[in-house]
């Protein structure tokens, strides 16, 4: 192919040769660094390999393959991109989060290991749920004055949908519901749903809040509702769980482009940090069953803040946290005081 151009990086004498993947990866990856992206090496890999709709493994065992000039052109294009601070995720528009592969793009926050330890924390949850009679739950599991044995989770400030959604792909007999109030991370949420949990939708809800239901089997459901936290939620859980903004307004500005690039209105979490966590300590008591749980991902500076507006709230017990697999704390449990 004949590339005239390449960021500016090819020589005139390099305009009438034809270039392979090995060496579109080179300038790739040679810009990247001038420009001071992390891992240059990694990301150049990643867009081509999205663009070419291979594993990164082909690139290595191809690199002599000539490609052809709209693949180049649009690998240019993604380069730039990167280089101006936009997330990789949001250009190859994946994420993978829990060894799933999820949709983002800028409408949505980009889910990240992290929160991986809230999701396993509430299938284990989940899974003590099944074996005790007491943990959770209106009524024992089998227990025939329960209306049903599912495991009733409101994934609060849903994004992607990537809490609720891989919680759904670990247990059986669930309802589950993904609220934002973003119409626009709902259409997200309701994408990965159909690509992920692999089911159509079923009728939109009749609110002003359009949402949807999804049926995977007759004892599993997952329901998508725009609602400003609690607002539109007319229905009580075994388990809240949440990943809500909780970046103080003045930070933001201080953080990786990449970073601002994702939704303010996922980060901001007010002058302090806790403007939501407030919000949802003092509303979620009211739609939670007895023993029910309240599940939230926390700054790694804000364990202490958070469990002193719990223990003021008054309505919780049997409080803990736990770290991350860097050693920050992550998470902090709750159950609802009877």
């Amino acid at each position: 192919m004949h590339l005239t151009d390449f960021c500016g990086k090819i020589t005139k004498k390099q305009k009438d040769i034809n270039m392979n993947i090995k060496q579109v990866l080179e300038y790739g990856i040679e810009l990247l660094k001038e420009k001071n992206i992390d891992e240059p090496i990694l990301k150049a890999r990643i867009l081509l390999a999205n663009i070419l709709e291979k594993n990164k493994e082909y690139l290595l065992i191809h690199e002599i393959e000539e490609l052809n000039d709209d693949d180049i052109s649009k690998y240019i294009k993604n380069i730039i991109r990167l280089c101006k601070g936009e997330p990789v995720q949001y250009i190859t528009n994946k994420q993978e989060f829990m060894g799933l592969e999820f949709y983002v793009d800028e409408n949505v926050l980009i889910p990240q290991p992290d929160t991986e330890i809230l999701v396993e924390e509430v299938i284990d949850i989940c899974r003590s749920y099944c074996l005790s009679s007491t943990k959770v739950g209106v009524a024992p599991l089998g227990d025939p004055t329960r209306i049903n044995n599912n495991i009733k989770i409101l994934d609060l400030c849903t994004g992607s949908g990537a809490i609720g959604i891989a919680i759904a792909k670990n247990i059986e007999n669930y309802e589950i519901t993904l609220s934002d109030i973003s119409s626009n991370a709902l259409k997200i949420a309701n994408k990965n749903c159909r690509n992920i949990v692999g089911t159509a939708i079923c009728r939109p809800r009749k609110t002003k809040n359009v949402g949807a239901n999804f049926h995977i089997r007759p004892q599993n459901k997952i329901q998508i509702i725009q609602s400003d936290l609690f607002e539109n939620i007319n229905t009580k859980f075994d388990i809240i769980v949440s990943n809500p903004p909780y970046i103080r307004t003045d930070i933001i500005k201080t953080l990786d482009t990449e970073v601002q690039k994702e939704p303010n209105l996922a980060l901001d979490g007010g002058p302090d940090g806790l403007n939501i966590y407030r919000r949802i300590i003092s509303k979620a008591y009211k739609f939670l069953n007895p023993n029910g749980y309240l599940c939230l991902e926390i700054g790694y500076d804000q364990k202490e803040a958070v469990i002193k507006l719990i223990e003021e709230d008054g309505k919780y017990k049997e409080i803990f946290s736990k770290k991350d697999l860097a050693g920050n704390d992550r998470i902090i449990i709750c159950k609802k005081e009877n």
